[in-house]
């Protein structure tokens, strides 16, 4: 039976059925003075829940609470603020992460430990308990608060990062939605990134939780900005089964239609944070086919679009695709120099290992554009994965370079 997945118009985390956020300004966020940062999503009922985390040494009070928490696979709401990641301020830290989760649970009337928290922001800060405790209170929890919620995350982000999809397949019906944040420090296996997703599905614990790191691995794992990650890297996934049915197992009739509307979703948010990436102007997208194994397609992909150098070739639209090949080479991944094909954008540069006389001047127009494509096939294989990033920029040395002053 097939699936009929579709964007819903204006979609957010709360768009599935259940799902309540809200937001204030709490006056965390210095770079966002006056908006909002403090952020609470919820859902009327139970949820079975499932996490994936970064994996720096290095982590966050609030990733070290919800790991914890997460580990009985169940949750009822999540606090998330911006403009401090409350990471590096040992044992007191994870005191004031507690009392974030403790501060909602009254508000909402759950448990704390139903609670978990998320944090975004700067290092080595203790989080301002003072305004939280008097902030908390006033957010007010709608169905369209996914909106806020995408807001008050964001720190160098531009732009609020959100989207649903409904799913109908046969008789049952269901909705994905997803917020995320993202733009600086941003590389394979999560970054400085935020995303929360739900819905109103029944899903199977174990399930849910193999579904959602496959979905992951195959978007939020997928994105280089800058080659560096964070302590506070957060994806978090809750189903609340409020659209009634049998919980979906990986047996289940349902199980395709959910991996796909996941994966969807998540390959959504993540082409908008490498597309946000600090100071780009241009979205890359790689592509590596014929590899000797979908692991090495992933190895050659998440190289090339983290290479520095294939990053600056693109702000200037330089035709110089040795810089791409060299990338492929130095991943790790099998590669013939006599075999690999190449194409920047639509042209082709390389074919069966020989340079071809592609016009420099129309390859570097193609390079002008909002959207890079760069596509290899190694003709080794059958493995083939897609990694995004971003051109790298002058603007991204100067927001790094005064991001506490």
């Amino acid at each position: 039976m097939k699936a009929v997945i579709k964007a819903v118009p204006g979609g957010t985390v709360t768009s599935p059925e259940g799902f309540f956020a809200g937001a204030v300004s709490a006056g965390i966020n210095k770079r966002a003075a006056g908006k909002l940062d403090l952020a609470v999503l919820f859902s009327e009922t139970p949820c079975a829940a499932a996490g994936m985390f970064t994996l720096s040494k290095l982590q966050g009070a609030p990733v070290q609470l919800t790991r914890q928490r997460l580990e009985k696979g169940e949750a009822g709401a999540v606090v998330v603020n911006s403009g401090c990641s409350n990471s590096f301020t040992g044992e007191h830290g994870m005191v004031d992460a507690a009392e974030m989760t403790s501060l909602v649970a009254e508000g909402i009337g759950i448990d704390a430990e139903d609670v978990l928290v998320a944090s975004t922001g700067v290092i080595g800060v203790p989080l301002p308990m003072k305004k939280i405790r008097a902030s908390v209170e006033n957010i007010i929890m709608s169905r369209d608060g996914g909106h806020d919620l995408a807001r008050a995350m964001m720190t160098t982000d531009t732009l609020p990062k959100e989207t649903a999809v409904g799913v109908k397949i046969g008789d049952s019906e269901f909705t994905i939605g997803g917020a995320a944040k993202g733009s600086g420090m941003i590389h394979p296996d999560m970054a400085t990134l935020l995303c929360f997703l739900t819905t109103d599905a029944a899903v199977e614990r174990g399930f849910l939780k193999d579904t959602l790191k496959k979905a992951v691995d195959l978007s939020f794992n997928m994105v280089s900005v800058d080659g560096d990650t964070s302590p506070s890297d957060t994806v978090l996934l809750l189903a609340n089964g409020m659209a009634g049915g049998q919980p979906i197992s990986a047996e289940s009739p349902l199980a395709d239609a959910f991996r796909q509307a996941l994966e969807r979703v998540c390959v959504y948010l993540a082409r908008l944070i490498a597309a946000d990436g600090e100071g780009a102007t241009r979205l890359i997208e790689v592509v590596i086919n014929g590899a000797a194994s979908p692991s090495q397609a992933r190895r050659a992909a998440r190289a090339v679009v983290s290479s520095a150098l294939v990053k600056a070739a693109v702000h200037g639209a330089d035709p110089n695709w040795g810089r791409v090949v060299a990338a492929v080479g130095r991943s790790g991944a099998d590669m013939d120099e006599a075999k690999i094909d190449l194409y920047l954008g639509d042209i082709q540069v390389i074919r069966a290992g020989r340079a071809l006389k592609s016009g420099k001047r129309a390859v570097s127009q193609l390079l002008k554009g909002s959207e890079v494509n760069l596509r290899a096939n190694l003709n080794l294989g059958e493995g083939s994965a897609t990694a995004w990033g971003c051109d790298l920029s002058e603007e991204y040395v100067g927001i790094n370079s005064e991001y506490m002053t």
